[in-house]
């Protein structure tokens, strides 16, 4: 599929739904080429601004999706083509994808949760996609590159050679994981895919879809977390306010321009 990215807030972000998110997953197995599909949130732009590793991550990634809907909020009043359907969080991807992979036979490797929260989660999965091949390391590991842990943990991967892996780590540290010891990592695609599987175990309390959809589902999550989350949903979209106003005086000026030209 050939990219054309949306282009706002400084970053760079796909306009992709779910099947078209499964069918970059079977072209790049069908290519056997390795890819990062990426994703942005609120939470990842305000770490993006502030960390150097984060931005090296994401220019490393080959799509990025849109995962909020305050994302396709904005970037519709900066005159982007985005719908509804182009926010995709992963407690709505995992099913199809996992659905897919079933019927497809994609190998499925999981890191990240606490010690024993992956593997009920995997359990779930299993039974309700039978021929399902997943299997899963939590991610309470040293991430240090050189670490045995960390070596071990690649070794697992690698055995296991999946056609998806999917990092849960929380950010930034999935992402710096990945972009450490992506060179090392027998795989096809590569997602950062956050509390994925925790949703699925029913570790954390997975928000009403319809939400989601409204983009109303952060204060479902800052009512449940308030002590892990309030900086998150409080403090940092100030930051992308500012950002926001910033580009919507540019694109304002740009527009009165074009109006004068013509």
């Amino acid at each position: 599929m050939k990219r054309s990215p949306s282009k706002f807030l400084g970053v760079e972000m796909d306009a992709l739904d779910i099947p078209q998110l499964n069918g970059l997953i079977a072209e790049s197995i069908q290519k056997q080429e390795k890819w990062i599909i990426a994703n942005h949130n609120l939470h990842s732009l305000y770490i993006y601004h502030h960390d150097q590793k984060m931005r090296e991550f994401y220019a490393q990634a080959d799509y990025t999706h849109i995962d909020g809907m305050p994302l396709v909020f904005i970037g519709k009043l900066l005159g982007h083509s985005l719908q509804r359907k182009h926010r995709v969080t992963y407690a709505d991807w995992i099913w199809d994808l996992m659905d897919e992979s079933a019927n497809k036979g994609w190998r499925i490797f999981y890191l990240g949760s606490k010690p024993g929260v992956a593997q009920k989660g995997a359990d779930i999965l299993r039974q309700k996609y039978p021929n399902l091949e997943i299997t899963c390391a939590h991610g309470y590991i040293d991430v240090r590159k050189d670490s045995l842990e960390n070596q071990n943990t690649i070794a697992a991967i690698n055995a296991f050679q999946p056609h998806v892996l999917m990092v849960g780590m929380s950010m930034p540290r999935q992402e710096h994981w990945i972009l450490d010891n992506l060179e090392q990592l027998n795989t096809n695609i590569i997602l950062p895919s956050g509390a994925c599987i925790d949703y699925v175990a029913g570790a954390v309390p997975t928000p009403p879809r319809w939400m989601g959809k409204m983009g109303l589902e952060w204060s479902y999550r800052l009512f449940s977390e308030p002590k892990r989350l309030w900086r998150r949903y409080l403090v940092q979209p100030w930051f992308i306010g500012k950002l926001f106003v910033r580009e919507m005086m540019g694109f304002s000026h740009q527009t009165n321009s074009n109006i004068a030209v013509e």
